[in-house]
């Protein structure tokens, strides 16, 4: 039990206030005449401390109580939890993490990432021979491929914007770089290292179709964007849909075709009539993205010095050569399904190509060409017919 001259101290609060603290000194001269023995002096002490520290651990534990009192009224209200005056809010860090996932997804382009996949899953069923070819050795080989190939494709269109900052502030504002949300450093940072994935993971697996896939593409890319001498080929029409025409027609079909059919399944290369029909259906199909890209961008690029075909013939002109090609490639997926041995191949083929060159048709002619939002639109459309494309090569047999 505390001694009555304790107990009459003030408490350590009152000892630390004033014009001045108190010091150690100060304390021992005022408590402890010269009479009171050191064992004394050290009893009184040791009293005074324990009453400090039960002092101290009073005020926390109400401060404590106070903190957990605001957290139930804060939680009972419906407002945001936190643990006091600038206290962690998960409420802001969920936001974080959902703008930078926008962000991301903005940058990464994901029209072409899922064009990338689907044609690629579509492409490796062709090497499909039989029921049995559908197995965990398939999967492993597809994963391979589809999860390399979309590494180079974040790299090949974050090297695209990180080139044309000031275009897409014209065509394309809100893309994180151009809107500012990305620095040209962060742009960097993220093509550079999905390109070192990209072929690290190309290397590793061993497979050399899979390999040129990557390298080739990634030369063609670069050599389609950068601001180099002899390069940047986007700014030729005709150069810039021969780039887009070797990836996406040439090197897809080709390319992982030969991945699944010689690296996964060890089978001699061939080259299958549903294979020779891929490549030159989806021709086709890249001239016309190549083409109708440039339609919606035509005022940036006109200030910017770019030729592209939009630009030198017009919305118009160049609208509907597209809408034309596209319609010869049905027609002529239409003949190719009719001479099928195969009846549910002939009957599917058929009736899935009608329906979408008639879906095309249809569209083409309600689009507005004076309005960008709906050319853009528009092209969103045929991206779409692009995805539904790959879900029919599968059944060409």
């Amino acid at each position: 039990m505390e001694s009555s001259l304790v107990r009459s101290f003030p408490s350590p609060s009152v000892l630390s206030t004033g014009r001045k603290n108190w010091r150690g000194d100060d304390f021992t001269k005022f408590c402890f005449p010269a009479q009171v023995s050191q064992s004394r002096e050290r009893d009184i002490l040791g009293a005074y401390n324990t009453r400090s520290h039960v002092t101290n651990i009073k005020e926390k534990l109400a401060l404590t109580r106070r903190r957990n009192n605001e957290w139930i009224v804060n939680a009972a209200s419906g407002q945001p939890l936190k643990s006091g005056p600038g206290g962690y809010n998960s409420g802001r860090i969920w936001d974080s993490v959902k703008t930078a996932a926008d962000a991301f997804y903005r940058f990464s382009r994901p029209h072409t990432v899922i064009g990338t996949a689907l044609s690629i899953i579509s492409v490796s069923l062709l090497a499909v021979q039989k029921l049995s070819d559908i197995s965990p050795l398939f999967f492993t080989g597809l994963l391979e491929a589809v999860v390399a190939a979309l590494f180079m494709n974040i790299y090949i269109v974050g090297l695209n914007q990180i080139s044309d900052i000031d275009i897409d502030k014209v065509n394309k504002p809100y893309l994180p770089l151009a809107s500012g949300e990305y620095t040209v450093g962060t742009g960097v940072m993220i093509v550079t290292s999905f390109s070192i994935m990209s072929f690290w993971l190309g290397w590793i697996v061993g497979s050399w179709p899979l390999f040129w896939a990557l390298f080739i593409s990634f030369l063609l890319g670069t050599a389609y964007s950068i601001n180099l001498p002899m390069l940047r080929w986007k700014r030729s029409a005709v150069v810039a849909a021969m780039c887009i025409l070797a990836v996406r027609a040439v090197i897809v079909q080709m390319a992982f075709f030969l991945h699944m059919q010689t690296h996964v399944y060890k089978r001699p290369p061939v080259f299958s009539r549903p294979l020779i029909f891929a490549t030159a259906f989806m021709s086709f199909f890249s001239v016309v993205i190549a083409l109708f890209k440039d339609i919606p961008d035509i005022d940036g690029d006109k200030i910017f010095g770019i030729r592209s075909f939009t630009v030198r013939l017009g919305q118009e002109r160049v609208f509907w050569t597209c809408i034309t090609l596209l319609e010869v490639a049905y027609g002529v997926a239409i003949l190719v399904g009719s001479v099928s041995s195969c009846l549910w191949s002939k009957v599917l083929t058929v009736l899935g190509h009608a329906l979408l060159g008639s879906l095309l048709w249809s569209r083409a002619k309600s689009v507005d060409l004076k309005s960008k939002a709906a050319i853009t639109s528009f092209y969103m459309f045929i991206w779409k017919l692009f995805y539904a494309e790959y879900l029919l090569i599968p059944l060409v047999r």
